[in-house]
């Protein structure tokens, strides 16, 4: 026990998610497989971190770096486009034992984005930063930029030019466009438990395709898409304004918190309950200083897993995946 709080400090964890939605018929063999082996090594990375006696938020930093270099997903080089054919990265990273957090948004040359939110959080006075600014600001902290054009997938450019396909054609038969639940999809996530105790959260996403305005989703947001606190660290993947709406990560930690909830029936209730009441869906790790884990979702499948003391990684994707829990 510390400070009243059952901590499981003799088995270090990291939990990661490579987005919710993932739909069997848009996913060939080829990029399941490429997709599980990602995970897999980003699993490892954190681990190697974690190993080497390092705290939860390096773990989370060096799982989450892999994430954004995997085009599989949805964050760094694989981000989608957003409506002027650029890519605009959010990520945020949150400290349970300390309460610090950072977070970017809108960078478009940043390789690691999660970098740079861990940099805001350890080397400024701020929590968040956005745009040109951020990008000012990770020139000055040394990291890594590179030219729009790494970013640049085709798979994603395509998804783009069908959106806008979609688009003229609503607009030239005068039919409102609804979008479906799933152009809100793609975020990586992790979250990590370290030999001391302490939790960590973080994530990153490439947004939604066609996006205009400056769209931000919760992703970046500290308390909507990412919480950690000395309990319980959650980081959500799903639609943005809905996560953002019910401030999902910070409410269901607080349900761990003050009403003692379990955290799987916590997580449910949030991921799987109230958010699709208000008309979202998604999905969600979470993970408890007592070691316990939680993958809520309600969609066809998430890009999910997570490696223990014994360097294993345990990687699913679709719903009827048994994936053992530790």
């Amino acid at each position: 026990m510390r400070d009243g709080v059952l901590v499981a400090t003799d088995s270090p964890l990291l939990v990661i998610h490579g987005g919710a939605g993932v739909e069997r018929a848009g996913l060939s063999a080829e990029a399941e497989a490429a997709a599980r082996k990602a995970l897999a090594e980003a699993l490892r990375a954190g681990h190697a971190a974690l190993k080497a006696g390092k705290d939860a938020t390096d773990a989370v930093t060096a799982a989450i770096a892999v994430l954004e270099d995997a085009p599989q997903f949805n964050a760094g080089r694989g981000a989608v486009f957003t409506h002027d054919g650029r890519n605009e990265l959010d990520a945020s990273i949150m400290e349970g034992a300390t309460g610090k957090a950072g977070a970017v948004a809108g960078v478009h040359r940043v390789r690691h984005p999660i970098q740079l939110a861990r940099a805001v959080m350890d080397h400024s006075k701020h929590v968040m930063m956005v745009g040109d600014g951020a990008e000012a600001f990770a020139k000055e902290q040394g990291l890594e930029l590179v030219d729009p054009s790494w970013f640049r997938i085709e798979k994603r450019w395509q998804q783009l030019q069908k959106a806008l396909a979609e688009e003229a054609a609503a607009q030239a038969s005068n039919t409102p466009q609804e979008l479906p639940g799933k152009a809100y999809f793609g975020t990586v996530g992790a979250l990590a438990l370290d030999a001391r105790g302490h939790l960590a959260a973080g994530t990153s996403t490439g947004g939604m395709t066609n996006k205009r305005y400056g769209r931000v989703g919760d992703s970046p947001i500290i308390g909507a898409g990412t919480w950690a606190d000395s309990r319980c660290a959650f980081s959500g993947t799903g639609w943005g304004e809905y996560y953002i709406r019910a401030a999902a990560a910070h409410e269901t930690c607080a349900r761990v918190r003050l009403l003692g909830q379990p955290l799987a029936k916590a997580a449910h209730q949030v991921v799987n309950v109230d958010i699709p009441k208000a008309g979202g869906d998604g999905g969600a790790i979470a993970l408890g200083a007592d070691g316990s884990i939680a993958f809520p979702f309600n969609t066809e499948g998430m890009y999910r897993g997570w490696i223990g003391a014994d360097g294993m990684p345990h990687v699913a994707v679709f719903a009827n995946e048994e994936l053992p829990l530790p």
